[in-house]
């Protein structure tokens, strides 16, 4: 298969992948609860002739190939969308409150594509494709949920890639962003904050605990964890996102709650962080003769690539594209002027992946700000350029192939 047969049999199957997506779209499920999702893309591999098996919660993971003794290369999609009430200026919104806002609806289909696309070519593959389709990306938790149920085993995991689609960037559509060798994505964690105070009449402050003040020392002292106890070069973001406390505006409220992130680049660092949090919302809480809990919910590490698995891909897409459309992150910072290569602030559960095998992450241009593409992923009105559909099928499928080419 070359890469221009590859290229004209994925443009062959452009309508069909247009009406996946759009189903996918107009069905759209959060976290785990991804049932109509789950048994469409079941179904379709099915039909292609796959055996696909549960896996977790709402997972699903079929193979490609294994007709030819080799290595086994793994290509992710992630199948959840997002709470939020579509705004986009489509011929196919979703109206159940639910929306594809961050593209995952375009990597599924993507992937399915490249199910299809393995399945013709299943004589010529080198070993084994493993595709996984992953449910609760966007809580942190699908990826470790699968890997927890033998997403890595059976056949065993030589190296994974995944993809992310991109609206709103200054490249044609189906420009492809490779990461360098290193971290890529921070580790993610929530955390609540519940400060117990004793509630009274706002006019007899003394008879109570006010956790309302508590609180307000609380946020403050917590940014002085960045301010004087971190580093210059320990990069990390905590942020205080909600706080919830009182009823009425003449009394204290017993409780106030407090929910956040925290991002960081370093585990040492996320570890340092996390203790500190605890330490200083107890010990400020019990200064004003309060308490305090904190717990962390979902979360995942940081990503990171690796540095071989980086100049492969690189050298696969360039052969299916062209270096026109090409780079690597350091590549764009240089053309930039910029002097290393950028990391995203946005984190990523394909990094629990990336913990156990060399893993690679790219991401994907869909949709140029000039043709209408202005918002961003995770915004009401963001939509992305179709056009990506068949150039990412053919990313998944040529770049499982070729690595499985050069490492048998």
């Amino acid at each position: 298969m070359t890469v221009n047969e590859l290229l004209q049999e994925c443009k062959e199957y452009e309508a069909e992948l247009i009406s996946n997506r759009r189903y996918l779209h107009t069905h759209p499920g959060t976290g785990f609860d991804i049932q109509e999702t789950f048994s469409f893309v079941k179904d379709k591999l099915i039909e292609m002739g796959y055996e696909p098996q549960e896996c977790g919660k709402a997972g699903l993971v079929a193979l490609a190939g294994g007709k030819k003794p080799g290595k086994v290369f793994m290509i992710r999609g992630d199948m959840d969308a997002l709470p939020i009430q579509e705004e986009a200026d489509v011929d196919f919104p979703s109206t159940n409150g639910k929306m594809h806002a961050c593209g995952h609806d375009m990597h599924t289909t993507m992937m399915l594509g490249a199910a299809k696309l393995l399945k013709a070519h299943e004589d010529e593959i080198n070993g084994t494709v493993k595709l996984m389709f992953q449910p609760a990306e966007e809580i942190f938790e699908g990826s470790h949920d699968m890997i927890s149920n033998g997403l890595l085993k059976n056949p065993d995991v030589d190296a994974a890639l995944m993809i992310h689609v991109m609206a709103g960037m200054p490249f044609p559509t189906g420009t492809a962003i490779v990461s360098d060798g290193g971290v890529s994505a921070p580790a993610a964690d929530y955390f609540t904050i519940k400060i117990q105070g004793k509630g009274c009449h706002g006019s007899m402050p003394n008879n109570g605990v006010d956790p309302i003040t508590v609180a307000a020392h609380i946020i403050t002292a917590l940014q002085e964890i960045n301010a004087r106890e971190l580093a210059l070069s320990d990069e990390a973001v905590l942020t205080i996102g909600s706080i919830h406390g009182g009823k009425a505006s003449n009394a204290i409220p017993d409780t106030v709650e407090l929910g956040g992130t925290i991002r960081t680049y370093d585990e040492d660092v996320r570890e340092f962080l996390k203790t500190r949090m605890v330490e200083i919302s107890q010990g400020t809480a019990a200064t004003f003769r309060a308490s305090a809990e904190v717990t962390f919910g979902s979360g995942c590490p940081t990503l990171v690539n690796d540095d071989d698995l980086s100049k492969c891909t690189v050298k696969y897409l360039q052969e299916l594209f062209g270096p026109s459309k090409v780079f690597t992150a350091g590549q764009l910072n240089a053309m930039s002027g910029a002097k290393k290569a950028p990391k995203t602030a946005g984190s990523e559960d394909f990094a629990y992946v990336s913990q156990e095998v060399p893993s690679i992450m790219l991401a994907f241009a869909a949709g140029h700000p000039e043709e209408g593409y202005c918002y961003p992923q995770h915004h009401p009105k963001a939509k992305f350029d179709e056009a990506a559909l068949t150039s990412g099928s053919a990313v998944y499928a040529y770049t499982a192939m070729r690595w499985l080419e050069e490492h048998n």
